[in-house]
């Protein structure tokens, strides 16, 4: 059987030993015996907490109802073990997904309250605090004190981060320890602990150790942290910072529109200084006197026309005067046709002649003229 060894009594003088074998995943325990000679004959000695396989034999008690077992070999589980162990438990929950990026939350920029998981008067809950009230001083803490090692630190753990997770305040959850061996760290790489962070509800960020040290929960957590004071720093924003920030977005936003009013009005006043808005009339009154003038343009151009064809239509009427029979008529002459009859002697004068006026009578083409003349 495996696990972590939990009260260890051994009175020099007693033959037997007495220890107690945690399942460091379940809060199960189960009594073991060995002979004494056996337990000091460990090399290095065994203290709580030392991760151990051993055989016996098991017996159980029909009085009390207890279970123990009767040991008979004790080894201690290496280092290197403990890392292989670590490296396949690392490979099976990337194989699922644990690890992935898309699974993982940030916490809120200013949260609430904020979950703290840590051991009692440490200094990682120290470091935690601190930096985060001297970022900002209004930060209001859940603490949470539980073992953060040995056989009893998973339970622990796991009871605080599900009350802290059904907390509906609590807006951010730390997982927060100081630095440690292989085998101090080792309840954060526990599988259990790991697939209870990657179900909370709540945003885990994981404070484990220092820079080096990389347990199992910084990969599924979904914030890691390199230690305890950088943890503190993340969770919450510097006021001071924050301060300086909005004074600049401030005096931007200021600028910005500082800016866009001067473009405006500068806009404004281009489209005032257009002739159009600076003299709405004028154009009226210019377009007024454009039709006037085409207007005169038009009736001197029509007075033009009619005068040309009055005097077209006087040159027309003198030359018909001239050349028509009432002209030649009012000068002495007669127009004097033959008509067609018995007596073929009858003229028909096409105007009186006053009498005794001689006349020059000629025929041609069957019409008789009679010319005045002033000689004959």
């Amino acid at each position: 059987m495996e696990g972590q060894l939990t009260q260890i009594s051994a009175r020099p003088k007693a033959t037997t030993a007495f220890l107690t074998l945690r399942d460091p995943s379940a809060d199960v325990s189960l009594t073991l015996t060995c002979p004494n000679t056996l337990l000091q004959g460990m090399d290095p000695p065994l203290t709580d907490g030392s991760r151990v396989v051993v055989h016996g034999k098991p017996s159980f008690y029909v009085g009390r109802g207890t279970l123990s077992l009767r040991v008979d070999e004790i080894r201690t589980v290496g280092v290197g073990e403990l890392l292989a162990r670590i490296e396949r438990l690392r490979k099976l929950l990337a194989a699922e997904g644990l690890f992935e990026t898309a699974r993982k939350r940030s916490p809120p920029l200013l949260p609430g309250r904020v979950g703290l998981i840590t051991g009692r008067g440490s200094a990682a809950e120290h470091d935690v605090i601190s930096n985060a009230r001297l970022r900002w001083p209004a930060v209001d803490f859940a603490v949470r004190n539980v073992a953060v090692q040995g056989s009893t630190a998973v339970p622990q753990i796991l009871e605080a981060l599900s009350e802290l997770d059904r907390d509906p305040d609590v807006e951010v959850i730390v997982l927060a320890r100081g630095g440690g061996s292989v085998e101090d760290l080792l309840p954060f790489s526990d599988e259990t602990l790991c697939r209870a962070v990657a179900t909370c509800t709540t945003p885990v960020v994981s404070a484990i150790g220092h820079e080096p040290d990389s347990p199992l929960l910084d990969h599924v957590a979904d914030v890691r942290s390199s230690t305890p004071t950088g943890a503190g720093k993340r969770v919450v924003p510097d006021v001071a910072e924050e301060t300086r920030r909005i004074g600049q977005l401030t005096d931007r936003a200021r600028r910005a529109l500082r800016g866009w009013v001067e473009r405006e009005q500068g806009l404004l006043n281009s489209l005032r200084s257009r002739p159009s808005l600076a003299d709405p009339k004028g154009p009226l009154r210019r377009r007024g006197e454009e039709v006037d003038a085409l207007r005169q343009r038009g009736r001197r151009a029509m007075l033009t026309v009619i005068t040309g064809e009055g005097q077209e239509l006087a040159a027309t009427r003198s030359r018909l005067t001239a050349l028509g029979p009432a002209a030649t008529l009012a000068r002495g002459y007669a127009i004097v046709q033959r008509a067609d009859g018995p007596d073929s002697s009858i003229l028909r004068s096409a105007e009186q002649v006053r009498p005794g006026t001689p006349l020059r009578i000629r025929l041609e083409d069957g019409t008789v003229h009679a010319v005045v003349t002033e000689d004959e």
